[in-house]
Formats: C-alpha cells, structure tokens, sequence
C-alpha cells in the first residue's frame, strides 16, 4: 500500500498493481490479511464498501483471495477459488427443495485438512467443522432442505447456498431422483464418468489453481530416474543392423524436431496451410453402419481421415488461431473437415491474446507461434460408446494427430511444437462450448523456422 492509495500484490518475489483507492478503503483493506469473511462486504450506500469490493474483484481475478465462512467465532469453511472469475453467489433455498450431493463431488484430505472438491465447481471447500463434514456425509442421499435446517449443529444456510451455486450439491427432481446421473446437468453431462471429468480438469488450465508444469517438483525429495533403463539381467539377443538404405519415411522421421523460434517474416501461406490440414485432418470418406452386438440398434455413423482414431469415432476438431498467414487474416477459426474450409469464430482481442501468449509461454518461446492448433474433443462422440476409458482413448488419439501434425510439417519444410497445457475455461469463453461438451485437450504450433545463418 502507498500513499497515493496505490495497492499492489506481492507474492513470490512478485509485484502485480492493483489499482489506486481511497485511504478509508485502504485502511479497511488491511483486514483482508485475514481472509474474507461471507458474505461480500459490499452494502447499499457504503461507498468504502464498494471501493473495497472493487479491490477484493482485483484479487480474485488473480487467485489471491479466500473466503471464511463462520458460525460465531466458530470456522466453518475456507473457500479457496479455482477459476480466475469466481465470486461467491447465494442463492435463496426454499425448505420444500430436495439436494444431494453431485456424483462429480469428493472429499479428500490434503495436508492435514480435509478439503472438498468437484471437476464442475469454481471453488474448492477447505472443511473446518466436523458437524459440516456429517452433513456432507448425510447428503449422500437426497435431503429436503426443510429436515436439514432442523438438524443439530446445522451450519446456517450460507454453507447449502454456496455449495449449490459450485453445483458441488445439486437441486433433485423427486420425481425421476431413481436415475441420480441423468439429473444432474445435461445431456452432454451424462457422458462423463467421475474419474475421467476430474482428470481432464486437474490436468488443465482454467479450472483448477494448482500448480502446473514443469516445476521439478520432486527435487530434493528423489533422484531423477535415469534417460535409459537399466538393461535386465539375462540372455540378450543383439539385433542385426536395418536393411539398406534409409526409407524417405525413416529420413522424415529423423529430421522431425520441435520448433519454437518462427520467422515472422515469412508466415506460412494459407496455400501451404491448407495443404497441411487436407492432409492431415480432412475427411477422406464417411459410412453408417448398425450397431454392432444387436439386431434393431441405430445407425451409427462414421468417417475416415488420415490419422487412426480409436473405434473410428474421430472425435477430434481443430480449431486455429492466426496471428500472422500469408492470405488469411487475423483471427480465431474452426477447421470443417467435411468441407475442408475454415469459419471464422467472433473472439474478445484478449482472449485471443491470451491463448496466443499461454502458447508462448508453454514453450519457453521468445514470441507466439504464427498459427496455434488447438485440438479439442467432442467427449460425447467417444464416451456414448466407451465406458471407463473414454479419456484415455481421446489422450491416445491426440498423440496420434500429434505426431501425424509433426511429421506433415516436418515434410513441408515448416516448424511445429506441441504444447503440454491447454486453458479449458478460455476455449469455453471463445466458443461458448460448455467445457464438459467440448473442450482443448491439445495444442500444436506452427510456422516457419528460422534458418540457421549460412556457413562460409
């Protein structure tokens, strides 16, 4: 805090501004150091109020605030924000209402406290109450709100409004509460089985603040294992030299390299552009057939493109951002397959910024790439079918198209790098696709290297 009521926050050796506020803000701001008590301290009339709200906003957007939820002098809960955009709501319980825990929910323990969590919620629950953890316990089957205010060592209804509002407890119609999973959201949900939704959050930017990459978290704990196995004990079989002379598949396969410096002055041409994704992504062919293992089953379609895909379900769509082609203008596309063409998609100029400077800054890049492939999955395509590996069949075909991505551009004299994180809740703000209907589950990016200076 300075004098001119310029506030900024510190954090690891960082400083991130804030905003300039009035000094009776500042002065009630300092009791923020002790976490946010619910609910906001906003109220009608009170300017400084206001002033600080606007302050606690700041914060959140960042990830720095955390909110207490207490019964007296008694804490409840922490609430620990997982989304940039989280702030809590408390919608109105009418007592005749019926909840029950999302099947998306778990609690587990982390440290020595025990925290709630769901894939669907924008804020995780540190628990603090034992009373609070029975009643968690108890929602595992479907309550009326009425029974719950009447139990002892009930928390007050700010706990059931804010877990509501995460969807971490959900509204049951009592009337079809015999199939819990087809309640709970739509249809697009359904699909989803608990392990798979939680792994592709937590393993993702956007909806979850833990930390992400490569942090070499384990230095100081373990050795790092070797680049090659140790040889097993026993008889070996020394394998003859290959036969002849290398393949041009094999030399392909040997100048394949990530690029990370591209040449902005010489952008990758849309002509080049779309002979890469015709013969990487294009459908070659399409076919229905009946659904197998039964007589009267539906019809199910399906298509062929360039790269296997597991049970033919081709759930992968890719969806570019062009900062810099030679005949295409700036801007956010979707690549139509079936048509080989690209549409283009209406985005803010900073969230297309956003998404190009995460790229950049997933690659250790000195600038974004030229051109940045997201590939995403229509989940349901693949989980109608598959039960329990659904996801990781997706993460098998992204490495897949990948690879097929690495070495058609490898061939066409361009640079490529795939990129490890992906942003779900930006995707889902630039396309207005809700994150469990269709979402990143890669990245790769494209453009032409900078060659080496000549030699001599």
């Amino acid at each position: 805090m300075q004098p001119d009521g310029s506030i900024a926050a510190h954090f690891d050796d960082y400083s991130e501004p804030l905003g300039k506020f009035s000094a009776a803000a500042t002065e009630r701001a300092r009791e923020l150091r002790a976490g946010l008590p619910l609910p906001s301290p906003s109220r009608e009339g009170d300017v400084v109020a206001r002033d600080v709200e606007r302050l606690i906003r700041q914060l959140a957007r960042r990830g720095l605030v955390e909110y207490r939820l207490a019964r007296a002098s008694d804490e409840l809960v922490v609430i620990e924000p997982q989304t940039s955009d989280y702030w809590p709501r408390m919608p109105k319980l009418d007592d005749a209402a019926t909840v029950t825990l999302s099947r998306f929910a778990y609690l587990r323990r982390r440290g020595t406290s025990m925290v709630l969590e769901s894939p669907r919620a924008g804020a995780l629950f540190r628990i603090c109450d034992a009373g609070t953890a029975s009643l968690l316990t108890m929602l595992a089957t479907p309550q009326k709100i009425g029974s719950i205010r009447r139990l002892d060592g009930y928390p007050g209804p700010g706990l059931l409004a804010l877990l509501l509002d995460c969807e971490i407890i959900i509204k049951v119609d009592t009337a079809r509460r015999d199939n819990l999973r087809q309640i709970e959201g739509d249809d697009g949900l359904v699909f989803w089985d608990f392990h798979d939704l939680l792994f592709h959050t937590r393993s993702t930017e956007g909806r979850q603040a833990n930390p992400l990459g490569g942090l070499y978290p384990h230095i100081g704990l373990s050795a790092s294992l070797p680049a090659v196995r140790p040889a097993w004990p026993g008889r070996t079989v020394k394998l003859p030299d290959a036969i002849g002379s290398a393949s041009p598949f094999e030399q392909l396969l040997d100048r394949r390299h990530s690029t990370r410096e591209f040449d902005d002055r010489k952008p990758v041409t849309l002509a080049e552009l779309s002979t890469l994704l015709n013969n990487v992504a294009r459908i070659r062919s399409k076919w229905s057939s009946p659904l197998e293992f039964t007589d009267d089953g539906p019809e199910i379609e399906y298509s062929s493109r360039p790269y296997p895909a597991a049970g033919s379900a081709y759930e992968l769509e890719l969806y570019l951002a062009i900062a810099n082609c030679d005949g295409l203008a700036r801007g956010f596309y979707h690549y139509d397959a079936d048509a080989h063409a690209l549409t283009a998609i209406d985005v803010h100029p900073h969230q297309f910024d956003a998404m190009m400077q995460g790229a950049e800054f997933a690659m250790d890049a000195p600038a974004p790439p030229q051109i940045l492939i997201t590939i995403a999955a229509r989940f349901g395509r693949i989980s109608w079918k598959y039960s329990a590996i659904a996801y990781a069949l997706i993460l098998k075909d992204v490495g897949v198209l990948t690879q097929t991505l690495y070495l058609m551009a490898t061939d066409m004299g361009l640079g490529g790098c795939a990129i490890g994180a992906t942003n779900i809740d930006l995707f889902a703000k630039m396309t207005g696709l809700d994150i469990h209907v269709e979402g990143p589950v890669g990245q790769f990016a494209l453009g032409r290297g900078i060659e080496p200076p000549a030699s001599g």
